[in-house]
């Protein structure tokens, strides 16, 4: 059998409701979660709209750091950029992978890399000029610890962030990072984040505190949205 044949084939049967099991840290420990294949659609719709506000369009180039785990949120970044038909290549964002970013922003030439590390900068640092070799890149978001080791350097980061089993990400704006308010309930007590499911998640999550030092920021962005926007303590270290 032809493999288009196969693949209209399989495209008939049934597939369950659940996307993934999302495991994530918690403020008591590993908590967990389902994510259902709906649920990741409007993800990916959210995060496309995001991505399109830093100005990513069809025929531009991205570099996507992620580990495996982060498949809940990682499934949204890549299918929002085959929507966009921005061509994309991945890395591990552990830090022994950094020579594979490097290679990849040498050859790839991206106009965005997304999911920075920390340990990756740190990785590149030993055998590159960090802030040569990303302030020319038009779009970085990075993950919380490297955001400040990028500005120090002149690069002008943007927060990328899991939030318990949400994404956050900050708009052009700079002013916090960005949580879907119709997926998500984001708050802040005693300095420390806490989600919950919101209203059109069918995934239950009751109110979860996450141990993560910020706080949130309600109102609208100088972009224009209404979601609410997360200041996390680590990315606003030494800024």
């Amino acid at each position: 059998m032809a493999r288009a044949d196969t693949l209209a084939r399989a495209g008939e049967l049934d597939r369950p409701a659940l996307a993934y099991l999302v495991r994530f840290p918690a403020a008591d420990g590993i908590r967990e979660t389902e994510l259902t294949w709906a649920e990741l659609a409007r993800d990916t719709a959210w995060v496309t709209a995001r991505l399109r506000e830093h100005g990513l369009a069809a025929g531009q180039r991205a570099l996507l750091t992620a580990s495996g785990f982060e498949g809940f949120w990682g499934h949204a970044v890549i299918d929002a950029l085959r929507t966009l038909k921005v061509t994309y290549g991945i890395a591990e964002a552990m830090g022994w992978d950094h020579r594979r970013t490097a290679v990849f922003h040498r050859e790839l030439r991206p106009q965005a890399v997304i999911g920075l590390s920390a340990e990756t900068v740190e990785g590149l640092a030993g055998s590159a000029d960090i802030g040569e070799m990303f302030r020319s890149t038009s779009v970085v978001l990075a993950r919380p610890a490297a955001v400040p080791m990028l500005r120090a350097v002149g690069v002008a980061a943007h927060l990328f962030s899991a939030v318990g089993p949400a994404l956050a990400l900050e708009c052009p704006e700079r002013g916090g990072a960005h949580v879907n308010a119709a997926e998500w309930r984001v708050g802040e007590q005693d300095g420390e984040l806490f989600v919950a499911a919101g209203e059109q998640r069918t995934s239950a999550l009751p109110r979860t505190p996450l141990g993560m030092a910020g706080r949130v920021v309600a109102g609208r962005c100088a972009c224009g949205s209404d979601d609410p926007r997360v200041l996390l303590a680590e990315a606003q270290a030494h800024v």
